[in-house]
């Protein structure tokens, strides 16, 4: 045990008596050193969340600071497409390394380790959590500030892996307008609360449409429920974006570090200050 030790086992790479067994918390790479984790999660699939995921890394990243995406959605990556990553990762001896974007951030997704991008995963569930936990504990992170993870859809076997394994400091949760998504973000949150995990944001994708011919916004899902969701459970900080062609067109492209938006300042804001 170091003279310096904390006594907190979350963040430490240390093997030594003080290390509890119970703990689950794999290790991370030796080689690696990250110092803020932020799940981004939904209830359901096709709410954006992996385009929060990438929107925030982008911000983070416009800030100064060296960020990576962990992409945990091993069935459904779509990560790299969003940031025009086609290339795959490379390894050594001592571990996997990470693809760069265009901007300097690092990215591990399945995507990058198949021999084709369309290929199929079909894994069962232990597999799968498995491989989450190799790209936390076998990827050469080096020195990351923020640490975004693409969270699967749901609350199942997975998420539980990655919250139970991983130091995830704060979530991050996306949801759409509709009535039933509210009630499934509520699940969500309390999903959360049960691994002690804070639920520092809320983000209502797809809230809006701003008419092209006379400026007023259009709620073409239903009116909003973010505001009393997010009031019940005494998150502070919420975000609502519009329903964008050119953010459709960036992902599409490969393009995500171009977008022109300040939609997430304010959530950023608030993961610094945690």
């Amino acid at each position: 045990m170091s003279e310096n030790c904390s006594h907190n086992c979350e963040h430490c790479n240390e093997t030594c008596s003080e290390r509890t067994k119970e703990s689950l918390l794999a290790r991370l790479h030796e080689g690696s050193h990250v110092k803020k984790v932020i799940a981004v999660v939904s209830g359901k699939g096709g709410v954006g969340k992996s385009l929060m995921t990438s929107l925030l890394a982008v911000t983070a990243q416009r800030n100064g600071y060296h960020t990576a995406i962990l992409d945990a959605d091993i069935t459904g990556p779509s990560i790299p497409k969003m940031f025009g990553i086609h290339e795959r990762a490379d390894g050594t001896d001592g571990g996997i390394i990470p693809a760069k974007s265009k901007t300097g951030i690092s990215v591990m997704s399945l995507n990058l380790l198949t021999d084709n991008e369309t290929d199929p995963v079909l894994w069962r569930g232990p597999m799968i959590a498995g491989v989450v936990k190799q790209f936390w504990s076998d990827v050469l992170w080096g020195d990351v500030d923020y640490m975004f993870i693409d969270m699967p859809p749901g609350t199942g076997d997975v998420p539980l892996t990655v919250f139970q394994s991983t130091p995830v400091d704060g979530i991050v949760i996306v949801a759409s307008p509709q009535e039933l998504v509210g009630m499934i973000v509520e699940k969500a949150v309390k999903m959360a609360n049960k691994m002690n995990i804070p639920v520092w944001a809320l983000v209502e994708n797809m809230s809006y449409v701003i008419c092209p011919k006379c400026g007023e916004a259009l709620h073409v899902f239903g009116e909003s429920h973010i505001d009393g969701i997010a009031e019940k459970y005494g998150i502070e900080s919420i975000a609502k974006l519009p329903i964008d062609p050119k953010l459709v067109a960036a992902c599409d492209h490969g393009m995500i570090e171009l977008f022109d938006g300040t939609w997430l300042d304010g959530i950023f804001e608030k993961i610094q200050n945690q």
